[in-house]
């Protein structure tokens, strides 16, 4: 895994500790809205659903609002209609980023996306010229308590294509379509899922080994997480764990 799959841990971390943020909220009841509405209401013929509705009931995000969420993306309940758009760009030292953004003024979140990149020193970039960098796959986060060698033969037997170690998880890397399978084989089998989520994850890294630009291109990324229509920042950095440490610090 990349450097950049260290900094979504810690991400994920966060927002478990800091799970009562209104952002945090807002963001998963959009993408419930949305997932409701391309899917229906099912949360067991809905995969998408399914993970943002375990998404935001590990957040503490309430029953009747997400309830309420759900209703309004399929029409029950009036509300705002969101679309997805997706914006590519550069963070300084060429690291290759992709955000990915519910909005409801494609206008506005264009402009704010552009700004924010030119504030901390990147670019924007056409579309296609990032995305051959990434793969959309399914990450399934377990603990590492759990055995190696049991973990990897029921996550492969389960379609899996990899295991990895990344701190103190198990990275199950799948195919997009097998994600729910192999989440539910591994909860079958009595394994806690910690995170379960479609992911671009990057074909290529680009290192970044001086603490100054690791810092430029990590402000960058938190200034773009921070954004109210922004969903999920992607990112192909790779910066080695003692600077990484040191920034985080």
């Amino acid at each position: 895994m990349s450097g950049h799959s260290k900094w979504a841990t810690t991400k994920h971390r966060k927002a478990q500790v800091d799970k009562a943020r209104a952002k945090v909220f807002a963001k998963l009841i959009r993408q419930l809205e949305v997932a409701a509405r391309e899917g229906g209401s099912d949360v067991n013929t809905n995969a998408t659903l399914r993970t943002m509705f375990e998404k935001a009931r590990a957040a503490s995000v309430p029953l009747d609002t997400i309830e309420r969420a759900i209703k309004r993306g399929t029409g029950e309940l009036e509300g705002v209609h969101y679309e997805e758009v997706s914006y590519e760009g550069y963070a300084p030292g060429g690291v290759a980023i992709m955000v990915d953004c519910l909005t409801d003024n494609r206008n506005r979140t264009g402009a704010e996306v552009r700004n924010v990149f030119s504030r901390h020193g990147g670019s924007m970039a056409e579309p296609g010229a990032v995305s051959w960098q990434f793969a959309r796959k399914g990450v399934i986060g377990v603990p590492r308590s759990v055995d190696e060698e049991k973990i990897m033969e029921l996550a492969i037997e389960a379609g899996a294509e990899d295991v990895g170690a990344e701190e103190d998880l198990w990275m199950v890397t799948t195919a997009p379509h097998d994600l729910g399978a192999v989440r539910d084989a591994l909860e079958s089998a009595g394994m806690t899922v910690d995170s379960a989520e479609l992911a671009m994850v990057p074909t290529t890294t680009v290192p970044v080994s001086e603490e100054g630009e690791a810092r430029r291109v990590l402000r960058l990324l938190e200034a773009l997480d921070d954004q109210d229509d922004v969903q999920n920042v992607w990112s192909n950095f790779d910066i080695p764990d003692e600077v990484l440490a040191s920034v985080a610090d």
